[in-house]
């Protein structure tokens, strides 16, 4: 039976490895680590289609290690112990350190990842984990920081590029047939950066067209699709394009569309914990000092989803995704930080001026750290103006109020407080 194009084209070297080139280009930290022979153990995170699986039996390949792999889906506690148990029995036939690709990490549960801590504190394997979701919220701390976390990006337009003229000139089927391509806008933009879903895409083309000659242009592919859309999803849309759109439609003020992308999500089966983390987000992100509440709701219905379950969780999810949808909306904060960010990327590290110093010594007292700092609770209204950023931005107005009633109020009692400093 023939294999699907992604199986028949998928890189066993990191020379024929397209896309990640932070970190497997020339020079790039996995790549010395790779070419040192010398590989810790670490954690691939990014979205579906980017190279995780093939990268780690890449790596399998080019230190000649054993290479055993577990699905976190389909795996318990015993299959881990299992596969740890070879591992240990076999190295004294084995030539390198055994690696253990473990796909959707972040599905183990904690007594699962507890497994791995002895084996990969020791050595017995070096431990590669795959997942789609932020390791910081779904991987336990102990294996977290035993782990170092490399970030994979969605291919780009040029990596697409490059991947499609493989496909079509390299594989040893497409290269017989008479390909023409026309247009690529369409067919990269239902890729969506997924390097898997890119190949299902031409495989399902060139196996529904009969025609001598094959033309791919966005009419076709746009059509094609539409007729079979199962055949390039794999569950992609339910999980990054409905996500979207449930949260555009809490940004854009409207629950009747939020509640709908809600109740697609329970209904295809998402993660409610996935669901409630972008709620949590969605608070702080959107609707901010608008409406602080907002984010103390959303933490609840985070807890509340974790001691509830299912399905009476989907009743929290709905009174949150409502009460968020139908706040006002605030970005101030989210650009405050950005802008404050940035601020320190040009600035560099400001000295902290000495009157806002830590003063634990003597000595330190003697430089006059901490001199001539007022302690607020000792004046009026608990407030006394003085300096409290570094001297080079003295003055910087960094945070700036938007207009709805909660910021308003802020922002009046700021210009109380420092007159016209607030008054933006």
């Amino acid at each position: 039976m023939l294999q699907p194009l992604a199986e028949r084209l998928r890189p066993k070297t990191l020379d024929e490895y397209i896309g990640q080139e932070h970190l497997v280009g020339k020079g790039a930290v996995l790549r010395r680590m790779i070419d040192a022979g010398q590989v810790s153990s670490f954690i691939l995170w990014g979205p579906p289609g980017v190279g995780k699986t093939t990268l780690a039996k890449i790596i399998s390949n080019q230190l000649d290690a054993p290479f055993y792999t577990l699905s976190a889906i389909h795996s318990g506690v015993k299959d881990v112990r299992d596969v740890l148990d070879k591992c240990r029995n076999n190295r004294m036939f084995q030539k390198g350190r055994p690696i253990l690709f473990i796909d959707e990490i972040h599905r183990f549960n904690k007594s699962q990842q507890d497994s791995l801590l002895g084996a990969v504190e020791n050595g017995t394997v070096t431990l590669i984990g795959a997942t789609t979701e932020n390791p910081s919220f779904e991987v336990i701390r102990p294996l977290l920081s035993r782990c170092q976390v490399y970030v994979l990006k969605s291919l780009t337009a040029k990596n697409l590029e490059k991947l499609l003229d493989r496909a079509i000139h390299e594989d040893s089927v497409l290269k017989e047939k008479d390909i023409e391509i026309q247009e690529t806008d369409a067919l990269f933009r239902f890729s969506g950066g997924d390097a898997r879903k890119l190949l299902n895409i031409i495989d399902l083309i060139v196996n529904s067209d009969d025609s001598k000659k094959i033309i791919f242009n966005d009419a076709v592919v746009t059509d094609r699709l539409q007729e079979n859309p199962a055949a390039y999803d794999k569950g992609g849309e339910m999980h990054y394009d409905i996500i979207s759109a449930f949260i555009k439609s809490i940004r854009g003020s409207d629950p009747d569309g939020a509640i709908y992308w809600l109740a697609r999500m329970v209904a295809g089966g998402e993660d409610p914990k996935f669901i409630a983390r972008r709620l949590v987000i969605s608070a702080a992100e959107d609707i901010g000092l608008a409406n602080p509440n907002a984010l103390l709701l959303a933490n609840a219905c985070f807890d509340a989803i974790q001691n509830i379950g299912w399905p009476e969780g989907r009743i929290i999810l709905a009174e949150a995704t409502i009460y968020l949808a139908s706040s006002p909306k605030s970005n101030s904060a989210y650009k405050a930080i950005g802008d404050a960010l940035q601020l320190v990327e040009q600035t560099g590290n400001l000295p902290v001026p000495l009157h806002l110093r830590n003063a634990p010594t003597s000595l330190m007292k003697e430089l006059d750290y901490g001199k001539d700092y007022k302690y607020a609770h000792d004046y009026e209204n608990n407030f006394v103006k003085q300096q409290f950023l570094p001297d080079q931005l003295n003055g910087k107005s960094i945070w700036h109020a938007q207009s709805n009633p909660a910021e308003s109020k802020l922002k009046e009692h700021l210009k109380h407080l420092w007159g016209d400093r607030y008054n933006k």
